[in-house]
């Protein structure tokens, strides 16, 4: 997809704990997102217990706005996302996560997503300025996410469209040939079986059903093959003294 757009705002609306704000910053700017714009935070602004829980994410914090009411932190904005997971008394279009991120990429105004005080979300007020909602499918039987899971959950969706950083991707060895797993195999029953393992003798061919079972799902490697027959083969040798 395309990045044709500027990335979205993240509005947080009177939050209540700066500890929350540093959350939701940690959780931006994972995906790729630093504007952060407070509207009329409990606290007031700046607040110390922001910036341990930012984890890092001082830039975000740094760069943070602050304005007196919503309308005045999305006068730049052309499409403005309220974030709520109950209904409320407006008719407005409601979207997933996933459908608003691909509007905002589409879209080449400047988006933002609004998010309400942790207690009891947006009001209706603040749901009436937006031009959608977005909703999260949720468990009806306990809707309860804080608000940086809210944030981590929009950010991420949006980061979809563009080009983060991904873990590199390392091959894996091929699995080894099925003679050699056949060989550690029958390696394991002999040093077992020297060892006495095998008891009670009626549930030998159960044990060795279990043991094939067990080394059969790992799929192993020629390296590994070779490594665990070292293993073996160490233990079964009478210790070193030191």
């Amino acid at each position: 997809m395309a990045n044709k757009a500027p990335p979205p705002v993240i509005v947080l609306v009177r939050p209540q704990l700066g500890e929350n704000i540093g959350k939701a910053a940690r959780a931006m700017l994972n995906f790729g997102l630093t504007e952060l714009r407070l509207v009329a935070p409990r606290d007031g602004w700046p607040n110390p217990d922001a910036g341990p829980a930012a984890s890092g994410a001082d830039v975000v914090l740094a760069r943070a706005t602050l304005f007196d009411t919503l309308a005045d932190a999305v006068t730049d904005c052309t499409t403005i996302y309220a974030t709520t997971v109950r209904k409320r008394g407006v008719s407005k279009p409601v979207l997933t996560p996933e459908a608003a991120a691909q509007e905002v990429h589409a879209d080449a105004g400047r988006s933002a997503y609004v998010f309400g005080p942790e207690r009891s979300g947006l009001e209706t007020d603040d749901v009436a300025l937006a031009h959608k909602i977005v909703t999260v499918p949720i468990n009806p039987e306990f809707g309860s996410l804080n608000l940086a899971q809210a944030v981590i959950l929009m950010a991420y969706e949006w980061s979809k469209g563009v080009a983060l950083a991904s873990p590199p991707d390392a091959p894996l060895d091929p699995p080894a040939p099925h003679a050699e797993l056949e060989a550690l195999i029958q390696h394991f029953v002999r040093d077992l079986d020297t060892a006495g393992y095998f008891f009670p003798e009626d549930r030998t061919e159960a044990t060795l059903r279990t043991l094939r079972t067990m080394l059969t799902k790992a799929g192993w490697s020629h390296n590994d093959i070779r490594m665990m027959h070292g293993i073996v083969t160490a233990l079964g040798r009478t210790p070193r003294s030191r």
